[in-house]
């Protein structure tokens, strides 16, 4: 496990905490979900990361990734908390294909969904969208910055080119960033409320 840098790492929930909400972050193989609940989280964060090896090299693209040296094999795990007493527990999901068996374990209970996408390859996307729409969770898109991704594109055309919905909250983020991260997941809480509003106490 990792230390989350410049957050704390006390396991207690704060006494401030009035809604504990279960959240997937998920997305295709390297784009920055790993990153994003290290750069959020409170709690020292659990990651269940491993080497790339040459036998995985073989059924995980790594175009656009080259770089990239491990993968998560399971599950990441943090915990975050925001304004109003919310509590967010957020759980990562393997991006490939050949961990499809664990969705339904890990989506179990869950109220929403971050899908991170990368703009340098958009249509790898796609299968994890599928794989929410199946589930029935409502979601928000956050395009997580890469250096060299390309910036020519309008946020109708990403919109179009994911075919969301008009009320799906489609944002950019940079997952390094714990301000910037967690900008993105407020605009999935926000559509959590609007999409199932609290009962009346």
């Amino acid at each position: 496990m990792d230390d989350a840098p410049g957050r704390g790492t006390d396991i207690h929930l704060p006494d401030t905490a009035r809604d504990l909400v279960k959240i997937l972050v998920t997305g295709p193989f390297g784009v920055g979900k790993t990153t994003l609940i290290r750069s959020v989280s409170e709690i020292r964060p659990l990651h269940t990361e491993e080497l790339l090896t040459e036998a995985s090299a073989q059924v995980d693209d790594l175009a656009g990734v080259r770089d990239k040296s491990t993968t998560t094999v399971a599950v990441d795990f943090g915990r975050v908390s925001l304004p109003g007493g919310i509590v967010l527990y957020l759980f990562g999901t393997p991006g490939q294909e050949r961990f499809r068996p664990l969705w339904d374990d890990i989506a179990y209970g869950a109220l929403g969904a971050l899908v991170l996408v990368d703009a340098r390859r958009i249509d790898a996307s796609f299968d994890v969208l599928g794989l929410v729409e199946e589930t029935g969770l409502p979601y928000a898109v956050a395009f997580n910055t890469f250096p060299d991704a390309p910036g020519h594109h309008t946020a109708e055309q990403l919109r179009a080119a994911l075919d969301l919905e008009p009320a799906t909250p489609m944002v950019t983020c940079d997952a390094r960033e714990a301000d910037s991260s967690i900008d993105a997941l407020l605009s999935l809480v926000q559509h959590l409320i609007d999409h199932h509003p609290p009962e009346p106490r």
